[in-house]
């Protein structure tokens, strides 16, 4: 039914590498599917794109080999729910601060009684021909991702990544970075400690670490790894197109010269 790949992974804190998508079109979907990520992502929360797209997208990163995965706008469980019929494996869910933001997403992704979403016909239950095998996968195989985005959910952040449910954890640096008020200084000193201290919180409790590397760069990929970061999102569809493509046009200036 659904690759356990990915869910087998997390579960051993082995590696794995997806990236975002922002834009709508199924084909640049396709080409991440089948560069080799694990996973790819669907983001709602920062882009234009509809829950129609949205569909069209998991299905198309599903039959192409990868995990589809959604960011929806916010912890909103109807939107959760809509996202899962579509047949998404698993939800990253944004701005997690507390143990209750948590458990509502991982409910929102399980029926009763194992959680709160309705029953409904889609995509994920074969159009209605695969109830009973879904039923079975939802009670534990939803993939479940705590974004940890702002300095408060450090207050209590080992309870927030032992919830039952909670796969894994990925780092958004961007939001993480403001809400310590150095917004987008990656290089601070302060930033440093603590994604060093989040990090060593998910290796204590053995719960898979993830980062977003936002831009394309080998360099930074490479040292996430080296630290010991399991759960890597390398960068996002919008930054790889325009980093390309501003490396060739400085180059056909420099060299036309």
């Amino acid at each position: 039914m659904r690759s356990t790949d990915l869910k087998n992974k997390l579960k051993n804190t082995e590696p794995s590498i997806g990236s975002w998508l922002t834009l709508s079109d199924p084909g640049i979907a396709e080409i991440f599917s089948n560069a080799g990520f694990d996973w790819v992502l669907v983001d709602l929360e920062h882009s234009m794109i509809s829950m129609s797209d949205a569909g069209n997208l998991i299905r198309v990163i599903e039959l192409a080999g990868s995990s589809p995965l959604v960011r929806p706008t916010s912890i909103d469980v109807n939107q959760i729910k809509r996202i899962m019929d579509a047949g998404a494996h698993g939800i990253i869910a944004p701005m997690v601060n507390s143990v209750e933001d948590a458990l509502t997403t991982v409910s929102a992704t399980r029926y009763e009684p194992h959680g709160t979403r309705g029953v409904g016909l889609g995509r994920a239950h074969g159009y209605g021909n695969n109830f009973n095998e879904y039923f079975a996968w939802q009670k534990k195989s939803p993939i479940v991702i705590a974004q940890i985005e702002h300095i408060k959910a450090l207050d209590n952040l080992e309870n927030i990544l032992s919830v039952d449910g909670v796969d894994g954890f990925i780092i958004g640096p961007y939001d993480l970075s403001c809400s310590m008020g150095i917004p987008g200084q990656f290089d601070d000193p302060h930033f440093k400690k603590v994604l060093k201290e989040i990090l060593e919180t998910g290796i204590k409790i053995n719960c898979p670490a993830g980062i977003h590397i936002v831009e394309p760069n080998l360099k930074e990929l490479e040292k996430a790894i080296n630290d010991g970061y399991n759960f890597i999102g390398y960068s996002v569809d919008i930054r790889i197109l325009d980093d390309i493509v501003r490396k060739g046009t400085a180059l056909f200036e420099n060299l036309k010269k």
